[in-house]
């Protein structure tokens, strides 16, 4: 992929500025080119190559999030029901990423799906008779739904010692656990993914790709164009450029370069920077008897992205099982990022949301402590959880990417905490940016679809529709209302994506 070296030097103007070599940036700069091939499209990273942050490979869990097994998507409400309104929401949005990676593949843009998807079942599995009945309840709402048809529930041992034989060793008869398992599973490798696309970018289209490039600044002009600042690492050279409409797909650094842009919308968000890390094992004869991804409930006081899972990782064509993850906390806002970044991101615009986030999330405070603390024997005394005779000598620590969740004012609190993803947009449409964690790099494709949306309405009312519902098939149409629609798309994208469910 090329770096500042062997590009012609920056021109004065572009139509679209993209910040950011993650998954996001590649996702809008392939459907931006789609659209309008004419577009003068630059992309700036950081960094010497794609994905280096969020989007690596054991930089986040590789599970293409569907809501099978994901148990936060499924809240119990008061009265004892079970809400799937955002588990099908999320099932959708993963299927829309689905359909825009085989359109890659049949466009011959990026090729040999393995290197990236592999199919591989989600699992809930729970403990104890109240979570137990949990779980029932939660199945049998599901399964209402087509998204969710096939998803098969168990408490039977000897069943659930056929689907996860590493964990149901050395467990009582007598233990109450009850799981479900849905074969339509995924785990990705977000990071080969965005390469690829950054490959077809750089080298396959007209789209400009500059590496080592730190965009420092962001302002507005008066002919409601932006003005940039773009800093050249490599040579320690700084440029000037103005562009018509600019994406801030920067991870962590999202935050303070919207902040730079002085825009209305961007007053309030804080930040607050979670890390993250996994124990991870290459033994042979642990991976053959775990070829799942199986998630349970957070602990107290945890928040969502703390979920515990062991799961099955293909990366590189190499099979892994990871567990956690384990919460750590930085004052940096990237794996490669400043410890100052917390700090200089506190301003009077959102100090009174950060104070109030913080205030009402003291118990979340306080797990991060005890995690920071946490020994590799504590660790593995978590992971005895689920694995019961596991193997301290089996195990490795693994230090995961840096997450800056999202603080918004809240007029109750002050400011509140958020674990979803969110699109900010300004005003007249010349600007987005990507903010949170998770579901993330799944539902790419369906956020940047939300940005051509929100920044590009005519367009995409008029004479982007037709390219669209080419790349998306099932575009400005409801999944979960339409049972023959997910069908064929499934039987698209299984057979595209080589799937194997």
């Amino acid at each position: 992929m090329p770096t500042s070296a062997n590009h012609k030097p920056l021109q004065a103007h572009y139509d679209v500025v993209l910040i950011g070599g993650g998954i996001m940036s590649a996702t809008l700069g392939t459907l931006l080119h789609e659209l309008d091939p004419n577009l003068k499209i630059i992309i700036f990273e950081r960094l010497g190559r794609f994905a280096r942050e969020s989007s690596a490979a054991w930089n986040n869990a590789g599970t293409g999030h569907s809501a099978f097994c994901e148990l936060n998507y499924t809240p119990q409400r008061e009265d004892g029901s079970i809400d799937i309104s955002k588990a099908e929401v999320i099932a959708e949005q993963f299927e829309i990423s689905k359909q825009f990676w085989s359109y890659l593949i049949s466009k011959n843009y990026i090729d040999n799906p393995k290197d990236f998807i592999n199919s591989c079942p989600h699992m809930s599995l729970v403990f104890g008779k109240g979570d137990s009945e949990f779980l029932r309840k939660r199945h049998a709402k599901m399964i209402q739904s087509h998204l969710f048809k096939g998803m098969e529930f168990s408490v039977d041992h000897d069943q659930l010692r056929e689907w996860i034989p590493l964990i149901m060793s050395k467990r009582k008869e007598t233990e109450v656990l009850a799981a479900t398992k849905m074969d339509l599973g995924t785990d990705v490798n977000f990071g080969t993914l965005t390469r690829k696309m950054g490959r077809f970018l750089a080298e396959d289209s007209n789209v400009d790709v500059y590496l080592y490039h730190d965009v420092k600044d962001i302002d507005p002009r008066p002919d409601d164009k932006w003005w940039l600042k773009v800093k050249d690492r490599l040579h320690q050279k700084s440029s000037e450029i103005t562009a018509d409409f600019v994406f801030i797909g920067a991870g962590g650094y999202a935050l303070p370069l919207l902040d730079s842009t002085d825009i209305p919308e961007s007053e309030g968000y804080g930040g607050f920077p979670v890390s993250g890390e996994w124990l991870v094992t290459h033994n042979p004869e642990l991976i053959a008897k775990h070829q799942t991804k199986v998630y349970t409930l957070a602990g107290v006081d945890a928040p969502p992205m703390s979920v515990p899972h062991l799961d099955l990782r293909i990366i590189d064509g190499q099979k892994a099982l990871l567990f956690g993850p384990f919460a750590g906390f930085s004052t940096k806002f990237l794996k490669e990022g400043s410890y100052l970044d917390l700090p200089e991101s506190v301003n009077m615009k959102n100090i009174r949301s950060l104070f109030g986030a913080w205030w009402h999330n003291l118990p979340l405070t306080k797990y991060l402590v005890q995690q920071v603390a946490m020994t590799k024997v504590q660790r593995m005394q978590h992971l005895r959880e689920f694995v019961k005779d596991a193997k301290e000598e089996d195990w490795q620590l693994k230090i995961a990417g840096q997450r800056v969740q999202i603080i918004k004012k809240n007029a109750e609190e002050g400011g509140k905490l958020e674990f979803g993803t969110e699109v900010v947009v300004n005003k007249s449409g010349t600007i987005a940016s990507l903010l949170g964690a998770s579901p993330g790099a799944s539902t790419a494709a369906f956020a940047m679809l939300q940005v051509l949306e929100k920044c590009f309405p005519d367009k995409v009312e008029n004479e982007w529709k037709e390219k669209l519902i080419e790349i998306i098939p099932t575009y400005g149409q409801k999944l979960s209302e339409n049972p023959d629609l997910t069908e064929q798309s499934r039987k698209y994208t299984k057979e595209k994506l080589e799937l194997d469910y």
